[in-house]
């Protein structure tokens, strides 16, 4: 097996993930989540509930959740796309621990994953079987998150790097902090979208016509409150999801400016490439929430969301590739 397959199923692997985190954030937002009220068939069945007699035995089984078979069919599609990543996922830790005495060779990292991956399956039962509970719904995002970040970090491991490449090496701690920035705000975001308090603040730059409105943070970041609550639509009352929302577009403030700071860095040492995709994807990034706002959370932008936060960590992750001066094996 040679190194540029694992290269390209590893590149696989990365394409496949960022496509689970984007319909992920499809089904979520078309209030799909429960589409399935089980777990992890639907209604009973490895596909969902289609013929007549089928839904009427479904609906006696779940008189709560009477079937909807646009929403279940979503919740499938991303259930089966997810199953095919996991094995994907598993190949590939396999490759590269056979391959783990060749130079610069990570294997570590796709063993991770795969770890990763599997929990990501418990918190992905705990969504459907805890009524979309916030904090695991949050979890589960952060864990997308996490999947997509270990395989890209394999894949940057084992790309050749143009020698002409720039090493932004004095500029690795920054990266890094720019890394955990945008990492708990894509939190913060999760927490906005988990307890439906992305339209709390329906205009901007102010929220509710008013720069500080009243808001219940007290209530806004209570992470547990017990299980049997069905969350679909949120719990929360007004000043609590306002709350959760002005301190995501303050969280988005100031990682802005970090980011904005790290590209005029970028731009100075001569990385200009490097710099206007860092600064691109942030720009387009803060269009997008912006235009959730306007236009009332409109589903194509606010998938969009969710698919260039998965990118713009991507590009950090790439920026600190290049920062390491030697390639070693994690």
């Amino acid at each position: 097996m040679s190194k540029g397959f694992f290269r390209r199923w590893a590149l696989a692997t990365v394409v496949l993930t960022l496509a689970v985190i984007v319909l992920g954030a499809y089904v979520r937002l078309n209030h799909a989540g429960l589409g399935c009220p089980d777990w992890p068939g639907c209604y009973g069945h490895i596909t969902w509930p289609n013929q007549q007699h089928e839904v009427d035995h479904a609906e006696s089984i779940w008189p709560e959740r009477p079937v909807e078979a646009p929403k279940a069919a979503k919740e499938m599609a991303h259930r089966y796309l997810v199953g095919i990543l996991g094995p994907m996922i598993v190949v590939l830790a396999v490759l590269a621990w056979r391959r783990r005495r060749e130079p610069n060779q990570p294997w570590l990292i796709p063993l991770l994953a795969v770890a990763v991956v599997i929990f990501q399956a418990v918190l992905g039962m705990w969504t459907v079987t805890w009524k979309l509970k916030p904090i695991v719904v949050t979890a589960h995002l952060l864990g997308g998150m996490s999947t997509f970040a270990l395989l890209f970090w394999t894949w940057l491991r084992v790309r050749p790097w143009s020698p002409g490449v720039l090493r932004p090496v004095a500029l690795r701690p920054w990266i890094i902090l720019g890394l955990v920035l945008v990492g708990i705000q894509i939190a913060l975001g999760g927490w906005v979208s988990t307890n439906y308090a992305a339209l709390a603040c329906p205009d901007f730059p102010t929220c509710q016509g008013s720069w500080w409105p009243t808001l219940d943070f007290n209530e806004a970041f209570v992470l547990w409150r017990g299980i049997g609550v069905d969350y679909e639509g949120g719990v929360l009352d007004g000043p609590a999801r306002a709350a959760i929302h002005i301190v995501h577009r303050i969280g988005a403030l100031l990682v802005s400016a970090y980011l904005l700071w790290l590209g005029w860095r970028l731009w100075r040492s001569g990385g200009r490439g490097w710099a206007s995709m860092l600064v691109g994807l942030l720009l387009l990034q803060i269009s997008l929430g912006i235009g959730n706002v306007i236009f009332g959370l409109p589903l194509p932008l606010a998938t969009a969301h969710n698919g260039v936060a998965a990118l713009l960590l991507g590009c950090l992750l790439a920026l600190l590739a290049a920062s390491r001066a030697e390639r070693l094996p994690s």
